[in-house]
């Protein structure tokens, strides 16, 4: 039941009902309506600046999202440029080292147009559109330095097996020369000692002492090492791989062994007079996928251009062998 009130009127003296006109309830009806509007305005401005709206709750996510691609992108940056690095690194030392040329930079090589439509792409793109851009670059790119990887393993292969080769490869003189006084007859035909007839002569013959000492020219494993009968005496042949192989003849004395390892440069006998010889001398010869060369065209490790010209004409003339 509604609450009526009443007022004490002085001048009827007399109780009067309370009665409120309608412009007064008008205006308490606005003021409370503009009183709530302005509570809710409040509360909202503070309901907003420490909670998330909707969008600021995507965009939130979104930020979130594009830091943790970021870091991730960073991560692959990082060791794509660790990886840069090293095959910088490697790169200058195989074309500086080896080749004695530097690579062109792609930097160098683009053009500027090019360039410019990039930077027009890029900014035509919206974040989602360039974070897949740039994952697919880094993907595209991971791969070609791999590849680029591999392709530098396989040339630092092909170098250790040129170091190999080359230390393989018959390149000094087999004994004590740098007179080039000890060349007694060269490779091609000459006049047997023997039967006074000229025959191919397959090797170089070196006049020295009994008991010079004789060297491998190339690192490799003895072949065989004896007197055989065959008119070489007591000589030693040596396998150097790559289709080479050294016979040394004539010894005095052999001082290797039949499957030993040979460095280049070694001992392996001793100058003497053994088999089919006419005096104390090395019969030297170097045999390519058995097949009988000139052993002067590899005497270049030990001889300047000069003695290396020199030693060509003493070999290259007409005499008679030792053996």
């Amino acid at each position: 039941m509604k609450k009526i009130k009443y007022f004490y009127n002085p001048n009827t003296l007399r109780y009067e009902k309370l009665e409120t006109p309608l412009r007064v309830k008008l205006l308490r009806a606005l003021g409370f309506v503009a009183a709530s509007l302005v509570t809710a305005l409040i509360i909202v401005s503070i309901a907003f600046q420490y909670l998330d709206s909707p969008k600021e709750k995507m965009l939130r996510l979104q930020y979130e999202k594009a830091t943790e691609n970021y870091e991730l992108i960073s991560d692959e940056v990082t060791k794509l440029r660790r990886q840069m690095a090293s095959l910088e690194k490697r790169d200058n030392e195989i074309y500086r080292s080896i080749f004695e040329a530097s690579p062109i930079p792609d930097s160098a090589r683009v053009k500027e147009m090019e360039k410019i439509k990039e930077i027009q792409l890029v900014q035509a793109m919206d974040a989602g559109d360039l974070y897949a851009d740039i994952v697919k670059t880094i993907n595209v790119l991971s791969k070609q330095m791999a590849f680029q990887n591999k392709s530098y393993d396989d040339i630092e292969g092909f170098i250790k097996d040129k170091e190999v080769l080359l230390a393989c490869t018959p390149a000094i003189q087999p004994v004590n020369n740098k007179d080039l006084n000890r060349i007694a007859s060269g490779f091609g035909y000459r006049v047997d000692p023997v039967y006074k007839t000229v025959k191919m002569h397959q090797g170089l013959d070196f006049a020295a002492p009994q008991g010079t000492p004789i060297y491998a020219t190339a690192n490799g494993t003895v072949k065989l090492a004896g007197n055989t009968g065959n008119g070489y005496g007591n000589h030693v042949v040596i396998n150097h791989g790559y289709g080479y192989e050294t016979l040394y003849g004539h010894m005095f004395k052999v001082k290797a062994n039949a499957g030993q390892r040979i460095k280049r440069g070694e001992i392996i006998g001793y100058v003497g007079s053994t088999g089919k010889s006419t005096g104390p001398h090395l019969h030297y010869e170097v045999h390519k996928n058995d097949k009988r060369i000139d052993p002067a065209y590899f005497f270049f490790n030990d001889l300047t251009p000069e003695q290396y010209d020199r030693l060509l004409k003493m070999a290259a003339a007409s005499n008679q062998s030792f053996d």
